[in-house]
């Protein structure tokens, strides 16, 4: 089984979820793929993943930028492994400067994001991981993140930086192989 969390006004229809959604399907294991609207308040963002986690015993996560975050918090609380692709490492100090109104990019639903969800983000932070659950894709051409943040952050953890690239880890595609034997699915292809 593998959880999809997204990230900061993203959404299950984000590419990367469909991507990876597709290529589970033509590997005819299209049912252990579960992506969830992650709420745009972090306490409840931690209880629905939590839940959604504990359910699912056993579960490889993939976290896309805020969504690392919150896959980095499950991982450790729940022993799992974790795909990381351009993590957000400090995103209550990322997003403390959006705080006000917020439309989700796919569903075009508002909201707004108040100084109460940067300080929930806080407390989601982990302080110590356990590198050999953990691989991190970052590009080094990120325009919303320093991808070097995360290359520090998940230091002994299994890596791949790829040169240039974006945000939205348009390359993801060339790696989905990788990512699907790191999260113990099999050979993908």
């Amino acid at each position: 089984m593998l959880i999809y969390v997204h990230g900061f006004n993203s959404s299950p229809a984000s590419a990367k979820a469909r991507l990876v959604r597709a290529r589970l399907e033509a590997l005819g294991r299209g049912a252990e793929f579960v992506a969830t609207a992650v709420p745009p308040s972090p306490a409840q963002a931690a209880k629905l993943l939590d839940a959604l986690a504990a359910r699912h015993r056993g579960a490889a996560l993939i976290g896309s930028s805020l969504g690392g975050y919150y896959a980095t918090w499950l991982a450790e609380k729940h022993a799992m492994k974790a795909v990381l692709l351009n993590p957000v490492v400090r995103p209550y100090e990322l997003l403390a400067p959006l705080v006000g109104l917020q439309k989700r990019f796919h569903t075009g639903e508002e909201y707004v994001f108040t100084p109460g969800h940067v300080a929930e983000l806080r407390s989601l932070e982990v302080v110590r991981i356990t590198p050999s659950r953990y691989l991190l894709i970052v590009t080094t051409g990120d325009e919303v993140l320093d991808y070097r943040r995360a290359v520090e952050r998940y230091r002994g953890c299994r890596q791949i930086v790829i040169e240039g690239g974006d945000h939205g880890l348009s390359q993801l595609a060339d790696h989905l192989d990788t990512v699907l034997e790191f999260c113990d699915i099999g050979r993908a292809g």
